[in-house]
């Protein structure tokens, strides 16, 4: 059963169209990421999902049901904007939410006090969080958002102002959620992240799904682009479309080469090889998350 489903949303705020015709779905066990710039609509539509806010139009499914109260026990959700009741200890804020999802006080508690043992921070269980640095105050936050272990984990933009320890923390607990059979759904800017975590992703640009697939399809947006090392131009080999030449050692010229849509580097190298098309060099360059990104949603956005 899918986690979650968006189909045809629509958000307006007067006459602005926040998110526009949205949809998509994830599944257990998947890391969806769900990418945009600042105002792309990733805020908006995950509200929509939390029963914060109500769209205009179209449907969404959580957990099986309509969004509401009921779904609780199987939801964690860690907010770009953080709090934290400051008077509280650690252990006491993370039982607070836990009882918040459904969970019994004692299993909430057993499973704060594993959490903060992960996260380093068992020696200051009892500590109120305003004692707290605000990387520890945030390890706390994480916590509130797993610790009832949920079916369906959202953060929204998760790695804003965490420190590199705590984003590969972070990233870890992506991770630890997603093996234990959650779907995870986390926005953001920020490519690397996605890079490293994403199954699949969306591109939203002004509320719009401009791109929906895995890594490898976002990259086959882009043209296949190589790096050559040859004693002659290599432009008017098949599949080629573009090649210019960046530098020389000797009598051999460094090409940078750009491959039609859906050419193979496997073929042209093949071709080089049957047409005696001299080479010391043949590097195939992977397009970025950041670079696909860019493609994409900064051409839709600058329309």
């Amino acid at each position: 059963m899918e986690a979650l489903r968006l189909d045809g949303v629509v958000k307006r705020f007067g006459d602005f169209t926040a998110v526009d015709d949205l949809s998509f779905a994830v599944v257990p066990g998947e890391v969806f990421g769900f990418l945009g710039g600042n105002g792309a609509g990733k805020t908006t539509s995950l509200r929509m999902v939390l029963d914060i806010l109500r769209p205009d139009a179209g449907s969404i499914s959580v957990l099986g049901r309509a969004p509401g109260r009921a779904h609780s026990a199987g939801l964690g959700f860690l907010p770009e904007e953080r709090g934290l009741y400051k008077s509280m200890t650690a252990i006491d804020t993370i039982v607070y939410f836990g009882r918040l999802k459904g969970m019994p006080a004692a299993a909430a508690r057993a499973e704060g006090s594993v959490l903060l043992e992960r996260f380093g921070l068992a020696a200051s269980a009892k500590t109120p969080v305003d004692k707290l640095s605000k990387g520890m105050a945030q390890k706390v936050q994480l916590a509130t958002a797993v610790v009832n272990r949920p079916r369906l984990l959202i953060l929204d933009e998760p790695f804003s102002g965490l420190d590199p320890v705590n984003q590969g923390l972070l990233e870890g607990e992506i991770v630890r959620a997603a093996k234990d059979g959650a779907a995870v759904v986390f926005s953001t800017h920020v490519m690397q992240h996605a890079e490293r975590l994403c199954d699949r992703l969306l591109f939203l640009g002004r509320g719009k799904k401009l791109f929906e697939g895995t890594q490898d399809e976002a990259r086959a947006t882009l043209p296949v682009q190589l790096v050559l090392s040859a004693r002659a131009s290599p432009a008017a080999l098949a599949g080629v479309v573009d090649a210019h030449q960046t530098g020389t050692d000797g009598d051999w010229g460094e090409w940078a080469v750009r491959l039609a849509p859906g050419a193979d580097p496997a073929d042209l190298l093949e071709q080089c090889t049957e047409r005696g098309f001299a080479l010391r060099r043949f590097d195939q360059r992977q397009p970025s998350l950041h670079d696909v990104f860019l493609h994409i949603v900064g051409g839709a956005e600058g329309r």
